[in-house]
């Protein structure tokens, strides 16, 4: 397949191209910059731009772009660039496959578990409502965008919650943990949905050629709470992890403390698995471990 990728340099990006060029599909890549390479393409999602040439002959569009929502703290105008860079950059493309003259037969839209908000107690699906809180509204708004693609292109925006690589959260995480200053959050009892990237990424593979559409969710099979994977950083690193924040300071964040750090979501990937798709790491342990390996 020809396979265009937005976000291709990104941490998820550079794990996807690698496994689709390994699969043998060719992958076309979106930027911003001027391009130096035949197989790159330029777009400004910023004015809702885009080469047209990029969709030429394209089987499969997969957008990964999107601002961070790691930096910290969230200042209003950086919450506007969360905004925004999801929602303009997924119109872009919905519209340049409306535009294209053979439109390719899939579109692939990063999503997040942010959608549901705070949950605890909750097994979600995603035929699960809508959450509270900014992250959810701003999926709400990213997931509306994607279903601007015209009919005839199948349509699915998986929902990612923490992926367990060299990247990503885990850039400060290890460094501290190394340091012993690594931290529980709160009391460290709400669920992280979790999944490695290198399922992450297959898992994406897989939804290329599935019939599944809609959203879908990518998520590790066995649930894990914060204090199970920042304690299993630690003991996979050999290190002591005595800290805690309680939960007061965390709201003190703000939207960044609550979305990212408190909110409970336990998310199921049952419609994924019911699919087909078998995860390579089923324990979030198991990931851990396999990234400290590979450093």
């Amino acid at each position: 397949m020809r396979v265009l990728v937005a976000g291709a340099s990104g941490f998820i990006g550079r794990e996807l191209t690698a496994q689709l060029e390994a699969d043998g599909h060719t992958v076309l890549k979106l930027g911003r910059c001027a391009p130096t390479h035949d197989n790159e393409f330029l777009w400004l999602p910023d004015t809702l731009t885009v080469d047209p040439r990029a969709l030429e002959g394209t089987d499969a569009v997969i957008n990964l772009a999107g601002a961070t929502t790691g930096r910290i703290p969230w200042t209003t105008g950086y919450k506007r660039q969360i905004l925004y860079s999801r929602v303009n950059g997924t119109q872009t493309l919905a519209e340049a496959i409306g535009r294209a003259g053979n439109p390719p037969a899939v579109f692939l839209n990063g999503s997040a578990v942010g959608y549901y908000g705070d949950r605890p107690g909750e097994v979600l699906t995603e035929s699960s409502s809508k959450g509270e809180g900014f992250l959810s509204d701003v999926v709400q708004a990213w997931e509306q965008a994607a279903r601007l693609t015209p009919p005839g292109t199948r349509v699915v925006t998986f929902r990612t919650g923490l992926v367990v690589g060299t990247g990503g959260a885990f850039t400060p995480l290890i460094p501290l943990t190394k340091l012993g200053a690594a931290v529980r959050f709160g009391d460290g009892s709400q669920h992280w949905p979790w999944v490695a990237l290198y399922d992450e990424a297959a898992a994406i593979r897989h939804l290329l050629t599935s019939s599944l559409e809609g959203p879908v969710n990518i998520a590790g099979p066995t649930p894990a709470t914060s204090a199970q994977i920042t304690d299993g950083l630690a003991d996979a690193l050999g290190r002591w992890h005595p800290w805690s924040v309680p939960e007061f300071a965390m709201k003190a964040l703000g939207d960044a403390g609550q979305d990212l750090l408190l909110s409970d979501q336990q998310s199921s990937s049952e419609l994924l698995q019911n699919d087909g798709f078998q995860f390579r790491y089923e324990t979030a342990q198991a990931a851990i471990e396999q990234l400290v390996r590979a450093r």
